[in-house]
């Protein structure tokens, strides 16, 4: 299993990088088909499909070109068989935003499932604490 959870966590270091640098073939590799993804922006029922995936990263890519960061600062894996999880905390906001809050942290909860010996994102969670 520890073979696994390298895997995993070498997995999100990798989709995280790509996020930052607006990479979206990376963004999108080692995801189910059948994603399901629950973001910080609009719809609240969330993104269900590889493709609606697909279609809610431009404009975050066009908000991160603004010189925002996106950096895992705490990576924890749990790995089972054929399905793990993992959450992370990451630095994710523009200079300005960072420096106006510098301890918020985007939450990031992923589910994963093993398809022929391959890790594959089946569920992104993304969420900030509400803020008064």
């Amino acid at each position: 299993m520890a073979d696994d959870e390298a895997q995993i966590r070498s997995l999100i270091e990798r989709w995280a990088t790509a996020v930052h640098e607006g990479d979206l073939d990376t963004v999108l590799a080692d995801h189910a088909d059948d994603i399901v993804m629950f973001d910080v922006p609009p719809p609240d029922e969330g993104v269900r499909g590889i493709d609606a995936y697909r279609e809610t990263w431009p404009p975050f890519f066009a908000w991160q070109r603004q010189g925002a960061s996106f950096e895992i600062v705490s990576l924890d894996v749990t790995v089972g068989d054929d399905v793990a999880f993992a959450y992370a905390l990451l630095r994710c906001g523009t200079p300005e935003e960072l420096q106006r809050d510098p301890a918020n942290r985007l939450r990031l909860t992923i589910g994963l499932r093993k398809e022929a010996g391959h890790w594959l994102v089946t569920h992104e969670h993304h969420s900030f604490p509400l803020k008064d």
